[in-house]
């Protein structure tokens, strides 16, 4: 309808961002002596909080292969609402120059993006009190309430983005049923916002390679003039052989002219005459 095809993977990106930083906590069992007797790397998933419940629930009976199961973490992304505080300028560009002559001397565009909260559920799944413990503490620190990302958004256009990401909620839930013999799963929810910008798609313009600035003045009797009294004419110089010169005669063709070429700036001024000055 729009007429735009375009996909930066904006949205799959804050994703993996969001994942990244929790895929990498280890909890440690300790003996009475408190020495270490075992290193877990808690299993990150993407998933519902519901199917890990009922994956748990699977396998009722508490043995020790069983029990390789927990600790594990999950997550989910939830929600999307538009976010009016953080609108900016719309007609605001984002530019990169591609500084050769592959796109025709044409640069690239974007308008500014559009600001969203992504919402974000992170489940932890323990099967001891200690496990859950030991994992909200290797998060809460970071957050206060926010941790900040930065995140590259558009590799074509080059744009890096920080990224704040909100911690806003917390609640623990009891999974505790039936006889002595059935499977026990502590369950902490934490819910996050994450401030997300999204792009529209990626234009081109052509790039600017002269400028002319005329100047008028008024007449004897206070009128304005209808033809400039003096112009300024800017434009790029460059010798054929790639080095740069202030001579317009000498240069090639402002249109042969890329952005990364060392050229010069050539500045010719030219003054009129009007006969009713």
């Amino acid at each position: 309808m729009f007429g735009h095809k375009f996909y930066h993977q904006a949205i799959r990106k804050y994703i993996i961002l969001f994942g990244t930083i929790f895929n990498d906590i280890h909890i440690e069992r300790r003996n009475s002596n408190n020495n270490v007797i075992q290193t877990i790397k808690c299993p990150l998933t993407y998933a519902p909080r519901e199917k890990v419940t009922a994956r748990l629930e699977q396998n009722p009976a508490i043995t020790e292969q069983q029990s390789v199961l927990l600790p594990r973490l999950s997550f989910e992304w939830t929600n999307m609402m538009y976010d009016p505080s953080r609108k900016l300028n719309t007609m605001n560009k984002w530019r990169k120059d591609p500084g050769d002559a592959a796109t025709g001397g044409k640069m690239k565009y974007q308008f500014q993006p559009v600001p969203y909260d992504l919402m974000f559920d992170f489940n932890i799944y323990t099967r001891y009190a200690e496990d859950a413990t030991q994992i909200l503490e290797q998060i809460t620190p970071f957050f206060t309430p926010e941790f900040t990302a930065t995140i590259n958004l558009n590799t074509d256009m080059g744009i890096k983005v920080d990224t704040p990401i909100i911690l806003e909620s917390m609640s623990s839930q009891d999974i505790y049923e039936g006889d002595f013999e059935t499977r026990r799963a502590l369950i902490w929810n934490l819910g996050f916002r994450m401030k997300a910008y999204l792009f529209g798609p990626e234009r081109e313009q052509a790039a600017i390679r002269k400028s002319n600035t005329n100047f008028y003045t008024t007449h004897a009797n206070g009128a304005f003039g209808n033809t400039p009294a003096t112009a300024v004419k800017i434009q790029p110089g460059l010798l054929a052989n790639g080095s740069p010169t202030t001579n317009a005669a000498a240069s090639i063709s402002a249109n042969s002219i890329n952005s990364s070429d060392n050229f010069g700036t050539v500045i010719d001024f030219e003054d009129y005459f009007d006969g009713e000055s």
